[in-house]
C-alpha cells in the first residue's frame, strides 16, 4: 500500500481535472471526467459544494469506479468522511478544514494535498505531512469568485523558492498560460474550465499533457 502511494505521488500530479457539476453539464462529471483522463490527465479532484453527504459519497463511488480501470486516482476536494466511505485514493484540503495531520492519521496512504494562497500559509505547511501544495490562484478566475487575490507568475516563482515539495498550481490556466506557468514554477496543473467546459475534454487534456510532458519529460 504505502509503494502505491509514493507511485500516486509522483505520477498523478502532472495535470489534475478539477469537477464542476455545472460546467460539466448534461454530460454528467462522471463522463467528462472520465473523458479527460482517457486524454491525458492524471488525477481527478472531484469537488461538490451543493451535493449532500450522501449523493457526495454516490458520486465518489461512480467516478472511482470509471477511473480504476484507467490507473487514475481520484482524489475527494475537502471532504475526509466522503473519501474514506467512497474508498477514494486521496484527499485535497483547503486552509480552514480538517488539519492535515489528522488528515495523515486516518488515510496514512493517501495522496494528500494542501491549498497554500501566500507565503506565510507555505511557511506554516513546511513540515506538514502532504505530498503536494496546490498554489492558488494563479491568475483570476471565475471557477472560484471567492478566491484570494491572483499570485501571478512571480507570486508563483516566490512561492517555489519555499519549498522543495511538489507544487500543483491552480486558477485560470488553460492552454494559452500552461507553459508560462510550468516555467515559472510548478510541477503539475489543476484545471477546471479548460477541461469541464471543453467542447472535447480527452482532446484538451491532451493539448495540455502535451504542454506538461515538454516541460517535465516523463521518467
Amino acid at each position: 500500500m504505502a509503494e502505491d502511494a509514493r507511485r500516486w505521488s509522483v505520477s498523478a500530479l502532472r495535470l489534475h481535472v478539477v469537477t464542476d457539476a455545472a460546467l460539466c453539464g448534461a454530460r454528467g462529471v462522471e463522463a467528462v471526467a472520465a473523458a479527460a483522463a482517457r486524454g491525458g490527465a492524471t488525477c481527478v479532484q472531484l469537488r461538490e459544494k451543493q451535493l449532500d453527504t450522501r449523493r457526495f459519497v454516490e458520486r465518489a463511488r461512480a467516478l472511482k469506479a470509471r477511473l480504476a480501470p484507467l490507473g487514475v486516482p481520484l482524489i475527494v476536494n475537502d471532504r475526509v468522511d466522503v473519501a474514506l466511505a467512497a474508498g477514494a485514493d486521496g484527499v485535497h484540503v483547503g486552509q480552514s478544514d480538517m488539519a492535515v495531520q489528522d488528515v495523515r492519521r486516518l488515510m496514512p496512504h493517501a495522496l494528500i494535498g494542501l491549498s497554500v494562497e501566500n507565503a506565510a500559509q507555505l511557511r506554516a505547511a513546511a513540515d506538514a505531512p502532504v505530498d503536494y501544495f496546490g498554489v492558488s490562484p494563479v491568475f483570476a478566475t471565475p471557477s472560484k469568485p471567492d478566491a484570494a487575490p491572483a499570485l501571478g507568475l512571480d507570486g508563483l516563482r516566490a512561492l517555489r523558492s519555499l519549498t522543495c515539495k511538489p507544487l500543483v498550481a491552480i486558477g485560470g490556466i488553460d492552454a494559452d498560460n500552461a507553459a508560462a506557468v510550468l516555467d515559472a514554477g510548478a510541477d503539475g496543473l489543476a484545471v477546471v474550465r479548460a477541461l469541464c467546459a471543453a467542447a472535447d475534454p480527452a482532446a484538451a487534456a491532451g493539448v495540455l499533457r502535451r504542454i506538461i510532458d515538454r516541460r517535465h519529460p516523463p521518467e
